[in-house]
C-alpha cells in the first residue's frame, strides 16, 4: 500500500521556508506528485503532495520532522491521502478547464460571491485564482482604476452557452465584465490584432466630428446611430453620409487628425503586443486619412480603411471603391493572416459596431469593445468597464508585465 501525504504550511513568507521544506523531502526520498504556492500580503501558502517509497522512513517521522522544523512560526499540517481518493483526483484531469476572467474598476466581495456560486450550480470546481491588476492603494480609488481577477475552472458543462449566457446577466447586473474561455494552447498564444478605428481605438466617430463642422451634423449622426445598430446596410448609409461632407476643405482634416481623443489604454495595449511580437492592423470603415495618422503615431502595421475622394484641395463627397464594409473586413483579416502565417484561431479582433460582428466572428478571440447592444449580444466576449488595455488581462497578461 502506497503512503501519500498532503503537507502545507501556511503563515509568513520567508526566501528560506520552500528550500527548507524541499530539503527535508530530499532527505526521505519522497516523490512529489503535485506542488503549489501562493503569497497574500507576504503571508505563504504552500502545499505538497507526496508519495513515500516503501523502503523510506515512515510518514510519522517525516512528519514530526516537519513541525520540529517549522513550528510554531508556520503552521504545518500533514494529512493521509487514499490511494482511492489520489485516484480520483487525477481522474478529473481530462476534464475540460475553462478561464473566467472578471474585469471591473474595483474588486468587491459581492463580485466574488456571485461568480463563485455561479460556478458551483454548474458544478464545477475551482483550481485556482489570481489577481493580474496591481496591488490596490487604500484610501479613495485613483482615476481610471483597473481591477482583474481570473479563474481556472475545471468541470463539465453540459450546456456552454447557458452558463455563458448566465455570467453575461450576471455581469450585466454587477455592471461588470466577466469573460469566459476555453483553456487551450490559443489562449495565451495569440500573434495579430485587429482593430476596429471609430469608437474603438479612437473614442469618437470621425464622420460625425466632420459632419459638424460642415454643418450637418444632426443628419449624420442619426445616420451613423442606424448604421451601428445595424437597422441600414453600411455602404448605403456610407455613401449617404460622405455626401453631406461634399465641399469640406482639406485643411479641416488635418485638423482633426491632430487632435483625436485615443481611447483610454489603447497605447498601453499596443506597446505592450509590440513589445511581445503581436503583428497590429485597424481594419475601419472610417477614413484612410486618419487611420494612417493612427498608423504613424502608434506604430501599427497594417490600414485598411475608406478612401475618401479630394479634389482641388476639397472633398468631392465621394468614397473611392473598394467600400470598407463588414464583410471586406473579415476578408482584409483573413487576407493579413495568411500573409503573415497566423492561424485564426492565434487572431483578436476588436469593434463596436454591426459592421464589425463578421470579423469579430471568424477571430480566436472577437471582442466587443464598448459596444452596441447588437454587436455585445453576438461577440463571445465583451469589455465595456474597462479601457482597451483590459484586453491584456483577457491574455492572462497581469499588470507585473506590462
Amino acid at each position: 500500500m502506497k503512503e501519500i501525504q498532503l503537507i502545507t504550511i501556511a503563515g509568513r513568507n520567508g526566501p528560506e521556508v520552500t528550500a527548507s521544506l524541499t530539503g527535508i523531502l530530499a532527505d526521505f526520498k519522497v516523490n512529489v506528485l503535485d506542488i503549489g504556492q501562493s503569497v497574500i500580503h507576504d503571508t505563504l501558502s504552500l502545499g505538497v503532495l507526496v508519495e513515500l517509497p516503501r523502503d523510506a522512513r515512515s510518514s510519522s517521522e517525516l512528519n514530526q520532522v516537519l513541525l520540529r522544523a517549522f513550528e510554531p512560526d508556520l503552521q504545518v499540517r500533514c494529512t493521509p491521502i487514499t490511494e482511492t481518493s489520489y485516484a480520483h483526483w487525477v481522474g478529473g484531469q481530462g476534464r475540460p478547464r475553462y478561464v473566467v476572467t472578471l474585469l471591473a474598476r474595483k474588486i468587491s466581495a459581492w463580485y466574488l460571491s456571485r461568480i463563485t456560486g455561479v460556478f458551483t450550480d454548474y458544478g464545477l470546481h475551482i483550481d485556482g485564482i489570481s489577481r493580474l491588476s496591481g496591488r490596490v492603494p487604500l484610501g479613495p480609488l485613483p482615476a481610471l482604476s483597473k481591477a482583474c481577477v481570473e479563474f481556472s475552472v475545471r468541470g463539465e458543462l453540459a450546456d456552454q452557452q447557458r452558463f455563458r449566457h448566465d455570467l453575461l446577466e450576471l455581469a450585466s447586473a454587477l455592471d461588470v465584465d466577466i469573460s469566459l474561455q476555453e483553456d487551450n494552447r490559443y489562449r495565451r498564444h495569440r500573434r495579430l490584432v485587429a482593430f476596429d478605428m471609430d469608437s474603438t481605438l479612437i473614442d469618437t466617430e470621425v464622420i460625425d466630428e466632420l459632419a459638424g463642422i460642415a454643418g450637418a451634423g444632426s443628419e449624420v449622426s442619426a445616420i451613423t446611430e442606424q448604421a451601428m445598430r445595424g437597422e441600414m446596410d453600411f455602404n448605403t448609409a456610407l455613401v449617404h453620409r460622405v455626401a453631406l461632407l461634399k465641399g469640406l476643405d482639406e485643411a479641416v482634416l488635418a485638423e482633426l487628425a491632430r487632435r483625436l481623443p485615443i481611447t483610454e489604454g489603447a497605447e498601453r495595449l499596443i506597446s505592450t503586443l509590440k513589445s511581445l511580437g503581436y503583428k497590429t492592423a485597424i481594419l475601419s470603415g472610417g477614413f484612410s486619412y486618419f487611420g494612417e495618422y493612427l498608423q504613424r503615431r502608434l506604430g501599427i502595421d497594417y490600414v485598411y480603411a475608406n478612401q475618401l475622394e479630394i479634389a482641388g484641395g476639397k472633398v468631392t463627397g465621394r468614397v473611392i471603391e473598394p467600400i470598407v464594409d463588414g464583410a471586406r473586413k473579415a476578408e482584409l483579416l483573413r487576407e493579413i493572416a495568411a500573409r503573415e502565417n497566423i492561424d485564426l484561431q492565434q487572431v483578436i479582433s476588436v469593434g463596436d459596431g454591426a459592421n464589425d460582428l463578421p470579423m469579430l466572428s471568424i477571430a480566436g478571440l472577437g471582442i466587443a469593445f464598448r459596444a452596441k447592444p447588437l454587436v455585445k449580444r453576438s461577440a463571445e466576449q465583451s469589455i465595456s468597464t474597462l479601457g482597451l488595455d483590459g484586453i491584456l488581462y483577457l491574455l492572462g497578461i497581469g499588470d507585473r508585465y506590462q
